[in-house]
């Protein structure tokens, strides 16, 4: 299974930074009984291991060498590659990018790599097979994609930062099989690579005959790409390790040696959104 992380956004709601967003310490973890640090992006990469991927591509612009240098080939057993984007062009483009590597038969996870999010075992509620949304309520989804779906869980359509929204669900990350990513890509390149966001390009799919679900087992979901968001992102890592201080037997504050510190199931509750790039 394979993780694709678009990193290559020029991070302007968080700038200056002497360094890629993706890296920008959120929280810490352990290594060896030394704490340090946690750059944003490592909670993705967590939530991408436990969802059982293995290999993980990062897709990065030619200057942002720093992320080459954090992750080097990978951790935990887990192979790490590099895509390049030359060029800025939105979130389709930088998820096709890695299209080339992944077959037909292989399962993809896509996340965004200035998140944090819980259940941090939350890919795991995603089918295997087609295309599936994980999907997190926040009280201002015009701020980000919402997502309608019908009676049986179908996404019906994704609403990209319209301010009528009309569903308070967004989706936080998504898993596809490689054939629905080659199809996606198709039609993406059918019209004319007209579809920055992904959302845009999944209501074609679906009009053309696709089928997507999406899966509320969201249940906090704070994007770190601005300054409201990274002190958002700070009191729900710290509620987390709050929470794991509980009287539950077993449960320590810091995360397994070299892990985030994270913790389990969150109260669902909506969270104030601010605005993607």
């Amino acid at each position: 299974m394979w993780g694709i992380i678009p990193a290559a956004g020029r991070g302007s709601r968080i700038q200056p930074l002497a360094f890629s967003k993706e890296l920008l310490p959120v929280g810490s973890r352990v290594d060896q009984g030394v704490e340090r640090p946690c750059a944003v992006s490592e909670y993705l990469v967590e939530r991408m291991m436990l969802g059982g991927a293995e290999k993980i591509a990062f897709v990065i612009s030619p200057g942002k060498s720093d992320i080459m240098e954090y992750y080097g080939s990978g951790q935990r057993g887990v192979a790490t590659v590099y895509v390049v984007q030359p060029a800025a062009e939105g979130l389709c483009d930088a998820i096709f990018r890695a299209a080339p590597l992944i077959a037909a038969d292989e399962e993809v996870l896509v996340g965004l790599p200035d998140t944090v999010w819980f259940p941090k075992e939350g890919f795991a509620a995603l089918p295997d097979g087609g295309l599936s949304f994980l999907l997190f309520p926040v009280d201002q989804p015009q701020f980000f994609d919402a997502v309608v779906l019908d009676d049986d869980g179908r996404v019906r359509e994704i609403q990209v930062k319209r301010q009528d929204a009309s569903s308070n669900w967004i989706w936080g990350a998504f898993k596809l099989s490689g054939w629905v990513l080659h199809a996606l890509h198709d039609l993406w390149l059918a019209r004319d690579k007209a579809d920055e966001f992904i959302g845009t390009l999944v209501n074609a799919y679906i009009a053309a005959g696709g089928e997507a679900v999406g899966i509320k087992a969201g249940e906090a979901y704070v994007d770190v790409g601005t300054f409201n968001g990274y002190r958002s992102a700070i009191g729900l890592l710290s509620e987390a390790a709050d929470m794991r201080l509980g009287p539950a037997p077993g449960i320590a504050a810091a995360g397994r040696r070299g892990e985030p510190r994270s913790a389990g199931p969150l109260p669902r509750r909506p969270l104030s959104a601010t605005p993607r790039e």
